[in-house]
């Protein structure tokens, strides 16, 4: 069956007969695929999709399954999960996650919508189908977007990774200040830990071994969190090829008693034995040392990694995060730079005065791409240019991952209100709570707070209770993606919170990257973080009107509405299947 491809990175199932249209995009070890009916609305007895994938070089397809049965006669529910031809799925748009992503060549997507007469048989209609490459780089050799999975509190992790007796705390340590002395002792923590750290661990800890094993590899580092016991032994074994910036504001520092010495004093002590003393530095600025980046230059290897990825355990195994590397001369110049100007700042004042603090062109061959580095003075603050772009020159969607959003008063917050606010503007977001939770601000303007505490251990049928992943944020991200559909699409990232003390008091980085491929590749995540918790909100509900999750079947009665119906009368989910499919 013949494929139209837009860009190599969106994909069209062009089969006239099918009833739907097919569109999939590529995300990162991820495949987000938008359905939409042709002409008009589905019939009554259309009752969602079945999906379907195949392995490049494979000779068989896969059903994706469904936790979501359809009710057994007595109206119970089937606990097992599905194939998606029993149980199909009952949403215009899927993200998957194929086991085996980094498969060079193209994965096989088909997709078919499932019917159901009035005896309840289930029939298939014509397929689409589509090619799609989901290869390792976003941009192969100049910028590599990555995600640790964040989905301790998910139904996989259950099913793979908690046992009668094994669980979260076989896995990371209770504290921060036993990072660099805990083992896991889950018999599954060598399938567990990659699992839940995804690309972005993997991406970090594989640069850090290729230089290692590089032997004229210069490695630079700033972390602000430094307790993760397999980082910390990677750069111990760079001797003195490694020159590190460590955090010291707060509990990076205190050493009130023996017991309760912190892992980054513990880090320092033992890379000054490594690295040698005059190649580690503690730091705080106005406020934290807060960039988390890594910097690798030889003559074979010109590497930048930047993100809000956390050199910590929470930060690689728990949170929501991202990783990005940059490839480059002028990339990894540019950083290592900063870390020159930041080791020989003393406080804020010194660091403004740096071309470091101004944007800078990252020089990334076809990327339209630039980074500034924190702080600013208040003459050079950046944070109302951003704001601005928000909420003067969105044209067509707004989607976001900011931690710490709703406790920061200021103009991002206001932009971010004023675009929600319009109507001819598609928004979807998600920002961490203080005390735990997490809010979704959906494109109805209404805020939706989700407490994973508060739903672990208390969601209805067929779901079993999720662990919480202790205590502190889950969703860490820090990035704004502005029309990931239109040729101006761009993104906003790095360790920058998007708050006064992150512009003008903290050590950070910020990238804009005008790119559209670098754009879906981040829609696409804001979607599935935003998806996973909206859906524990539907689940909590449905928990309080004490009801059960079900598909719903063809209305057999007068007055029964199709599971599809509010795609089609509701404004919200309207836009949303037309943005995607």
């Amino acid at each position: 069956m013949a494929t139209v491809k837009d860009e190599k990175y969106i994909v069209n199932g062009t089969n006239q007969a099918a009833l739907f249209t097919l569109k999939t995009y590529r995300g990162e070890g991820m495949t987000l695929l938008a359905m939409d009916w042709k002409q008009g609305q589905p019939p009554v007895d259309f009752v969602g999709f079945a999906i379907e994938y195949k392995e490049p070089g494979g000779n068989k397809f896969y059903v994706l399954g469904n936790r979501l049965s359809f009710p057994t006669p007595n109206g119970n529910v089937n606990p097992n999960q599905l194939s998606s031809r029993l149980s199909p799925i009952q949403k215009f748009r899927w993200i998957h996650f194929p086991k085996n992503a980094h498969l060079p060549g193209n994965f096989t997507y088909r997709v078919l919508p499932v019917f159901m007469n009035e005896q309840e048989e289930l029939s298939y209609g014509e397929a689409q189908e589509v090619l799609i490459s989901l290869q390792h780089e976003t941009i192969a050799g100049k910028i590599n977007v990555s995600f640790t999975r964040g989905f301790v509190s998910s139904q996989a992790f259950v099913d793979n990774y908690m046992e009668p007796h094994f669980g979260i705390p076989n896995l990371l340590p209770g504290e921060a200040k036993e990072g660099l002395e805990f083992v896991p002792n889950h018999p599954k923590a060598g399938e567990a830990l990659p699992w839940m750290g995804f690309e972005a661990t993997k991406m970090i800890l594989d640069t850090l071994q290729k230089a290692i094993d590089d032997p004229a590899a210069q490695v630079r580092v700033i972390a602000y969190d430094l307790n993760l016991a397999a980082l910390v032994e990677s750069l111990e074994k760079l001797g003195n090829r490694l020159k590190i910036i460590i955090d010291d504001d707060g509990p990076h520092k205190e050493n009130k008693l023996p017991s309760d010495v912190s892992a980054e004093n513990k880090a320092e002590a033992r890379l000054k034995i490594s690295a040698g003393a005059a190649n580690v530095k503690r730091q705080h600025l106005g406020k934290l040392q807060h960039n988390k980046t890594i910097v690798v230059t030889s003559p074979t290897m010109n590497v930048a990694i930047c993100g809000s990825t956390n050199f910590s355990w929470r930060g690689f195994y728990v949170q929501a995060n991202n990783a990005v590397m940059l490839t480059g001369a002028t990339a990894t110049s540019i950083f290592n730079a900063a870390f020159d100007d930041y080791w020989r700042s003393d406080s804020a004042s010194d660091f403004e005065a740096t071309p470091s603090s101004q944007w800078q062109d990252l020089g990334i061959q076809g990327v339209k791409a630039k980074v500034a580095f924190s702080p600013h003075n208040e003459q050079g603050a950046i944070l109302p240019e951003i704001a601005l772009d928000i909420a003067t020159k969105t044209k067509s969607s707004l989607f976001y991952s900011l931690a710490f959003l709703y406790m920061t008063e200021g103009v991002i917050k206001e932009a971010i209100t004023s675009v929600t606010d319009r109507p001819d503007i598609f928004v979807y977001g998600i920002s961490d709570r203080k005390v735990g939770g997490l809010d979704l601000q959906k494109p109805s303007g209404n805020l939706a707070t989700v407490f994973p505490a508060e739903l672990s251990g208390n969601l209805p049928e067929p779901f079993k209770s999720e662990p919480i992943g202790g205590g502190g944020n889950r969703m860490h991200h820090k990035f704004v993606v502005i029309d990931f559909d239109k040729p101006t699409a761009r993104v906003y990232f790095g360790s920058y919170n998007f708050s006064v003390a992150a512009d003008e008091k903290n050590g950070e980085n910020l990238l804009l990257v005008q790119n559209k491929r670098v754009a879906v590749a981040y829609m696409i995540e804001a979607l599935r973080i935003f998806d996973h918790y909206h859906f524990r909100v539907s689940q909590k509900e449905a928990k309080q009107k004490k009801e059960k999750l079900y598909l719903k079947k063809r209305p057999m009665q007068a007055g029964e509405k199709p599971w599809w119906g509010e795609y089609y009368t509701d404004a919200i989910k309207i836009r949303d299947r037309e943005l995607f499919g």
